[in-house]
C-alpha cells in the first residue's frame, strides 16, 4: 500500500506541476525575452520549466513524511495505517506542499526578473538620452 501512495503523491505532484508549468509558460517567456532579448532566453525559459517540475515534484512528495506508514516512530508501536482519511489528508498535502514549493520558486525568480527589468529600462533610458 506504501509503493501505491508514494505513486499517487509521485503522479499528483508532478499534475499540479504540469498544470503551473502551463500557466506560467507564457509570462516567464515573454518575461526572458524582454530582459534578455536573445535565442538564449528560449533556452531559460525551458530551464525554468524543468525547475518548476523538480521543485514541485520534490515539494509534494515528501519521503520523511510517507515514512511514517512503514516504520513505526518508538520500536513498541505499529506504522500508522493507511486509512482512506490518510489518503485524503496526504492528497491534500501534495497539493499544498507542491504548489507552495513552486510558489517560493516563482517569486524568487520574479523578483529578479522585476530587478533585472528596471535594470534593463535604466540602460535604455541612458542610451535614449545619450542619442
Amino acid at each position: 500500500m506504501f509503493i501505491v501512495l508514494l505513486l499517487v503523491t509521485f503522479l499528483t505532484a508532478a499534475l499540479v506541476s504540469f498544470i503551473v508549468v502551463r500557466a506560467f509558460s507564457d509570462p516567464i517567456s515573454r518575461i526572458l525575452e524582454r530582459i534578455i532579448s536573445d535565442q538564449i532566453a528560449e533556452v531559460w525559459a525551458k530551464y525554468l520549466r524543468f525547475a518548476i517540475y523538480v521543485v514541485g515534484i520534490s515539494g509534494g512528495v515528501r519521503i520523511y513524511e510517507l515514512q511514517r506508514y512503514i516504520t513505526p516512530e518508538r520500536e513498541a508501536e505499529a506504522p500508522i495505517p493507511l486509512t482512506a482519511e490518510r489518503w485524503v489528508l496526504e492528497l491534500y498535502r501534495t497539493v499544498i506542499e507542491s504548489l507552495q514549493s513552486i510558489a517560493w520558486m516563482l517569486l524568487v525568480f520574479f523578483v529578479f526578473a522585476l530587478i533585472a527589468y528596471v535594470i534593463v529600462k535604466i540602460f535604455e533610458a541612458k542610451r535614449s538620452a545619450g542619442q
